[in-house]
């Protein structure tokens, strides 16, 4: 697939511009997110207007919006704008909510150390299989429940939802009703602006009970708790067909994968622990993972333009809503505004074949088999929050134990 050099998106035209040059592949209209704009201006207003303040009573609330204590910086941490050092030192508030929100941020760290560790080995359940129910061919999300309808519609329209409705979309999809999970965590990461391999299946897998000894049961009573009125609008609230706790559904053990104990190569896991310099750099790559201002290698060489290619194999395979390309689109053309920039529609390794770049580690399989293809004249260290190590990451407890 040759490579076509895209012109810059103008701020403002993103929409239209991916209409143009991305349409293509897209699954639906080009449209962006209902509430987020992926811009590092955006990232840095969410982050300083964020109030910690009784996060740890209502960060699982859902309805009235009024009443949600959740950040919603996701989207910008997904894609490096907000990176987990800076928002970690960057909110203060009551010891009991700062503590609270630490933790969830370790949890992201969590999902990438695990996600930088397996790879693609978390698409297979980590410990326990769930047994999917081949009959099943009814839809597991039944929209004429006011608590899939309302939260379905946040997830298509927005690209975001509160943690709590993410469990409850989750739960509904593969506890109760058998489905298999990773057909719902497609779905999920079509259109989560914050949708990443990490996070997305980490989720999924907690809900079902895949990487523990527990499933989350989704019922009326989250409901009724954590959206106050809801049920007051459906048509089932007489006749709930979740007013009951689920059973138990049933489980098998499988064969765990060896590295969920130990790390057998922790520098390919972490990556460089200080930039690596090789040769002298002509241009900078940026990737999805990184393209905050506080990109290392960014940040290391203002007077080289910048390169980011839009992955058009990946993508196609991929079928991404509309609102997430313009999400990164938001930040591209603001970029272009400040300062060199190429934007390219292709296979990366051939658009970058040969050029001598500057790059930040990712975390991430795509971009070490990418590196592994490309003239990488310097590498600048990921921005970790705690560096992987060998210990276990078979559960959450086991790492925060063996750091």
């Amino acid at each position: 697939m040759s490579d076509t050099t895209l012109p810059l998106p103008d701020p403002g035209d993103e929409v239209r511009w991916v209409e143009a040059h991305l349409g293509h592949l897209c699954p639906d209209e080009p449209r962006r997110s209902g509430r987020f704009v992926g811009t590092q201006t955006a990232a840095d207003a969410a982050l300083a207007s964020f109030d910690l303040t009784g996060y740890a009573r209502r960060r699982n609330e859902v309805l009235p919006r009024s009443n949600r204590g959740a950040s919603a910086l996701s989207p910008w941490i997904r894609h490096g704008h907000l990176t987990l050092p800076r928002v970690w030192a960057g909110l203060d508030g009551p010891a009991a909510d700062r503590a609270k929100f630490r933790d969830e941020l370790r949890w992201q760290e969590y999902g990438r150390h695990l996600y930088a560790r397996l790879g693609q080995g978390t698409s297979e359940p980590l410990r326990r299989s769930l047994t999917i129910d081949a009959g099943a061919d009814s839809d597991p999300w039944d929209h004429s429940m006011r608590c899939m309808e309302v939260n379905l519609d946040e997830l298509e329209r927005d690209g975001w939802m509160v943690n709590q409705t993410r469990m409850w979309l989750a739960s509904q999809w593969s506890v109760r009703h058998g489905a298999d999970w990773r057909e719902g965590e497609r779905h999920f990461f079509t259109h989560l602006l914050d949708g990443s391999r990490a996070a997305n299946r980490l989720g999924w897998q907690w809900t079902i009970g895949s990487g523990t000894a527990k499933t989350y049961g989704f019922s009326q009573h989250q409901v009724r708790r954590r959206a106050p009125g809801l049920c007051g609008t459906c048509p089932h609230q007489h006749s709930c067909p979740i007013r009951d706790w689920p059973d138990d559904p049933p489980h098998v053990a499988v064969e765990a994968d060896p590295r969920l104990r130990t790390d057998p190569d922790v520098e390919q896991t972490a990556g460089p622990e200080q930039a690596q310099l090789r040769s002298t750099p002509d241009a900078i790559w940026l990737t999805a993972e990184s393209l905050g201002d506080d990109d290392s290698a960014l940040a290391a060489h203002p007077g080289l333009p910048a390169v980011f290619v839009f992955d058009e194999p990946l993508l196609a395979r991929l079928r991404l809503s509309s609102k997430r390309l313009v999400f990164l689109t938001d930040r591209l053309a603001e970029l272009g505004a400040e300062r060199k920039l190429e934007v390219h529609l292709g296979d990366p390794v051939r658009v970058l074949a040969g050029r001598p770049l500057a790059a930040t580690f990712a975390p991430v399989p795509g971009w070490r088999r990418r590196a592994r293809a490309l003239n990488l004249a310097e590498v600048h260290p990921w921005p970790w929050l705690e560096r992987p190590g060998p210990g276990s990451v078979a559960s959450f407890s086991a790492w925060t134990n063996g750091r």
